[in-house]
């Protein structure tokens, strides 16, 4: 965590967690809902992205509404583990349009990706691109057959008190309420 973040309080908070639900709240909208001022909440706002706890706004489209009806989570074991290699893998995963999600991973896995497609056939298109040129010891992909919880707002204050089993932010006292 860096020192910025570190300091973030129970108004940041407040503005984190209400951005992740609704990232086109107005000002007006989101200083009413957190209970400061739009110029006090536009402030921290900022900051907030000046620190880099804010990395941009995001909509929730409807993929299968698109034809984008497949979703297939796809673990990879390889054989090789060099930076170079590895290097050359990220670059050509990053290009697949179809990857949502990457992940390199512990365990018996190396990589985990994610993947929209449409249909089957648009998964084979995907996985005979992804195969190209590298040597993969293994790839399974498993296919969600519904999404129960996805994309889901993290709950910042559960996560971020001692109960999670980490230090909460420091609070620091504000007089930007008016």
């Amino acid at each position: 965590m860096n020192e910025e973040a570190a300091k973030i309080d129970d108004f940041d908070m407040k503005i984190l967690s209400a951005m992740q639900h609704d990232a086109n709240l107005s000002q007006r909208d989101l200083a009413e809902k957190i209970g400061l001022s739009q110029n006090a909440c536009w402030r921290r706002l900022q900051r907030l992205h000046s620190i880099g706890l804010i990395k941009g706004a995001h909509c929730d489209i409807d993929l299968q509404a698109l034809g984008l009806d497949l979703t297939v989570f796809v673990m990879i074991r390889t054989r090789h583990h060099s930076k170079e290699w590895s290097e050359g893998f990220r670059a050509h995963v990053e290009g697949l349009p179809e990857v949502i999600d990457f992940y390199r991973i512990g365990g018996d896995w190396d990589y985990l990706i994610k993947v929209i497609t449409k249909g089957m056939s648009g998964y084979d298109a995907f996985y005979q691109k992804l195969i190209t040129n590298f040597d993969l010891a293994t790839v399974t992909g498993f296919f969600s057959m519904e999404a129960i919880i996805n994309n889901r707002p993290v709950e910042l204050r559960k996560l971020t008190s001692k109960a999670a089993g980490s230090t909460p932010p420091k609070v620091t006292p504000t007089r930007d309420r008016l």
